[in-house]
């Protein structure tokens, strides 16, 4: 009996002290939370969500309302777009349950019975493989053998294959006959970042949509709203070299916003972005690309040495130089609003200069040098010296005519 009242008063006392720390709330699990990185904890859950892919959204829009919705989908795009994510969305659309909808749905304001489980990936009747690792012929069988099999709980069993072009010809050929008549209660969704590497007769039974790359205007404004979401602060000039430098896709950026923000505490800052991305300040590139352009060639070393001991790397250098030399030809081809996205004012103003004092064949030429520069001084055994040896030659060939055709 003393020894029930003894667990009893412990039992009350680690009671009081829980409640102490203020009502319904775990101090520890608030501690040992995982941080949960920006391109999964911003990772889009509906197809309003997705950014920059209009047309696909759309498309599958008007195909829900009509019930037109294919047996098969094939997903294609550069790494980074949203086709894992596209993917289980449209599995979650086509089985989406809640009260007063029981049919595939486009528009999911809230989630329903199956959805949390779909976005995770651990859904039973949401088959996802991967087809790098998974690229034979038994791999195959044991799909078309379960895809007889009605779903266990949702409305269709879904199978979402990743990078699908890895499987190999006997497994396409093997799927062929279950992709083109499948059960009703069967859907497949494909996803390829090499999609010249599927078979025709795989893409001719499949809805392709092609995910395309997120332009720069749509990704610093998807970045401007995350960093508010945060809590942080990010200047307007970082988050657009972010966006550059993602080339397009969506959770690299978020990776290097991540990284941006770590590094700043909380704050985005310019300056702090070039450092991390090893990048140059664009008015010392226009800088370098006149002496270079001016035969230059002792001061356009000297700026190279500058640049590269504020951390710019010369193969950074060399590729920021070509780019500045693709704005400055864009600038006298199609006039300095057309010179490129997310430039500054003053920085079209110099593209438009450096346009109007060089004909189309100098700037062709150094372009041209500048690729071949890339390849050395990517293959050089010390990359500022064949940095420095492309700025010689660039230098002093600026001024040699160009050789044009008869």
């Amino acid at each position: 009996m003393g020894a029930l009242l003894e667990g009893a008063t412990a039992s009350m006392a680690k009671k009081k002290s829980s409640s102490a720390s203020g009502p319904g709330k775990d101090t520890t699990a608030v501690l040992t939370a995982p941080y949960v990185v920006l391109a999964r904890k911003y990772r889009p859950t509906t197809f309003a969500e997705l950014v920059g892919q209009e047309a696909m959204v759309t498309t599958l829009r008007n195909a829900f309302a009509t019930d037109r919705i294919a047996q098969g989908y094939m997903l294609t795009g550069v790494r980074g777009v949203g086709k894992t994510t596209t993917a289980r969305i449209l599995s979650r659309a086509l089985n989406y349950e809640r009260d007063g909808i029981a049919k595939a749905t486009f528009d999911m304001p809230e989630f329903g019975r199956h959805c949390a489980e779909i976005m995770e990936g651990r859904h039973p009747d949401v088959l996802e493989m991967d087809a790098a690792s998974n690229t034979g012929v038994d791999n195959v069988r044991e799909i078309i053998e379960s895809a007889r099999y009605k779903p266990l709980i949702a409305r269709y069993k879904v199978y979402l294959i990743d990078e699908v072009h890895m499987l190999s010809k006997g497994a396409f050929n093997a799927l062929l006959k279950t992709l083109e008549e499948p059960p009703g209660h069967v859907k497949f969704i494909f996803a390829t970042t090499e999609v010249r590497k599927v078979p025709v007769t795989v893409l001719s039974r499949t809805q392709r949509f092609d995910l395309r790359r997120v332009d720069v205007p749509l990704l610093v404004e998807h970045f401007r709203k995350i960093v508010a979401s945060e809590g942080a602060s990010a200047e307007d000039a970082a988050l657009n070299l972010i966006a550059r430098a993602s080339e397009g896709s969506v959770r690299d950026g978020l990776s290097l916003l991540d990284q941006a923000l770590a590094m700043g505490s909380g704050s985005v800052a310019t300056a702090r972005v070039r450092t991390m991305l090893g990048l140059a300040d664009r008015g010392r590139i226009f800088d370098l690309l006149e002496l270079l352009m001016g035969n230059a060639a002792g001061e356009a070393i000297r700026a190279l040495a500058a640049l590269n001991r504020d951390g710019a790397e010369p193969g950074q250098v060399l590729a920021d130089l070509a780019e500045a030399v693709h704005i400055a030809t864009r600038a006298k081809a199609l006039g300095s609003e057309a010179a490129g996205e997310g430039l500054s004012a003053e920085e079209k103003r110099r593209a438009s200069a450096l346009g109007e004092r060089l004909s189309i064949p100098i700037l062709a030429r150094a372009w041209q040098m500048l690729l071949k520069g890339l390849e050395e001084v990517a293959a050089a055994p010390n990359a500022a010296a064949a940095a420095e040896m492309v700025l010689i030659r660039l230098a002093f060939t600026a001024d040699l005519p160009a050789r044009t055709r008869c």
